[in-house]
């Protein structure tokens, strides 16, 4: 390497950041291009889907309010632009991949987009650029996926062109950690690399974690969701301790958070979605099955965490039992689909198979949630009980409360069936 940081940081005084291109513009990658376009840059925002376009620049996209006013301003802008066309991105200055990286259904990495986006980046590289990766993946990633080919292209990493791991922080739906809010880890190929990138992720958030390899920053994404999945799995195991014994679990987790050092407070409920809690950790095994290592205590959490959805599904059962009652032709209202509060999102939700679930028994299922119109369930599809009468209902199975919504109609229910442990009981004291 024949660059210094020091000498990086003499050159960046003469240099501006005039123009980001973000590949992906999802959940992760549309607040990214605002965040970016806030800070003052030009953002090329590059997304396969017309249609998701489309509703972004109609402005009809789930996001906290603050970005919606973003958006609002942004889409009327000359350096606010959407496209389909990747070769847009070689007139960008840096380069984000913020495409997403699920599973298939043998609980695999699902690859596909994130390679294609890197195919896509190393195609259209210059010299010059930053590219940096903010998808989860597995250790490694980076080299495989951008420093090798761009190696094997002609380009010398942390001379002529930049690459570094920054993996996104970003909660959909949550006000109170915003990203510019939240510290971000990042670690580049080299010092110089590392240096290039911060200057990026700095137009995002002031704080910046720099770690000492792309490696190191994409393991700390791999462990912070790996640790909120197991200590999930820690507080449904412990639910259902509380429940066979009578006790309250959510007073027990509210008693013991009020210990000020060594606990942190998780809370149980129907099961987990979205886009990493479910997914993360299993890029974390699928690359120790490769070596054949073990890591037993997060391989039974995340069997623990597949497993809710049934557990609650029992419980509906087990309560239907107590009653006299069995499954079949029972009216079952599931209340809320979105994996979280807050938002449309119901990637992974649980509530999908816990519908599932309830039909394969013999329920009459159906749901009610106000920011989701319909969704696609096993042999068909299920659209929103707009206006729900509690007396419809012979259980009402409470999965995700959406704030600012009226739910006093659920007293009229024959039974609920509270998932999250948290709803406000006092709602049905007559």
């Amino acid at each position: 390497m024949t660059s210094t940081v020091a000498e990086f940081q003499t050159t960046a005084e003469l240099t501006k950041l005039t123009s980001v291109a973000v590949i992906g513009m999802g959940y992760v990658g549309l607040p990214t291009a605002l965040g970016l376009h806030a800070g003052g840059v030009e953002v090329i925002g590059i997304d396969l889907s017309q249609n998701r376009l489309d509703a972004i620049r109609s402005c009809e996209v789930d996001l906290i309010e603050s970005d919606h006013r973003r958006l609002e301003k942004a889409v009327h802008q000359e350096d606010f632009q959407l496209t389909t066309d990747s070769a847009r991105m070689a007139e960008a200055d840096a380069v984000l991949v913020c495409v997403p990286t699920g599973l298939d259904e043998y609980l695999m990495p699902d690859l596909g987009p994130l390679e294609s986006a890197c195919a896509a980046l190393i195609s259209h590289a210059r010299p010059g650029q930053t590219l940096i990766l903010t998808s989860t993946s597995y250790v490694g990633t980076s080299e495989r996926l951008l420093v090798k080919p761009l190696t094997a292209k002609g380009f010398t990493v942390g001379r002529d062109i930049f690459v570094a791991s920054s993996p996104e922080r970003i909660d959909p739906g949550n006000v109170t950690h915003t990203q510019a809010e939240t510290p971000r880890v990042l670690g580049g190929v080299t010092p110089v690399c590392t240096a290039m990138a911060q200057r990026v992720i700095n137009v995002l958030t002031p704080a910046v974690h720099c770690v000492s390899s792309p490696e190191t920053a994409e393991m700390t994404k791999l462990f912070e969701n790996t640790f909120r999945a197991v200590n999930i799995a820690l507080a449904n195991e412990f639910a259902e301790i509380s429940d066979g014994m009578a006790i309250d679990p959510i007073e027990v987790i509210d008693a013991a958070a009020s210990k000020p050092y060594g606990f942190m407070a998780f809370h149980p409920g129907p099961g987990v979605g979205g886009h990493c809690i479910p997914c993360d950790p299993h890029y974390l095994l699928w690359q120790l099955r490769a070596t054949q290592s073990n890591a037993p205590l997060v391989t039974q959490a995340m069997h623990a965490i597949a497993e809710r959805p049934k557990q609650v599904v029992d419980r509906v059962l087990n309560t239907l039992s107590r009653d006299g009652k069995g499954m079949a032709g029972t009216r079952v209202l599931v209340v809320g689909v979105t994996y979280k509060p807050g938002v449309q999102d119901v990637r992974s939700s649980s509530a999908l198979d816990i519908l599932d679930l309830l039909a394969a028994k013999g329920a009459k299922v159906g749901y009610h949630d106000p920011l989701v119109p319909n969704v696609r369930v096993t042999g068909g599809s299920l659209d929103n009980v707009v206006d729900p009468c509690g007396g419809d209902w012979d259980v009402a199975l409470i999965h995700t409360i959406q704030p600012g919504h009226d739910y006093t109609w659920l007293a009229q229910c024959g039974t609920v069936i509270d998932a999250t442990y948290r709803f406000d009981r006092a709602l049905f004291a007559n």
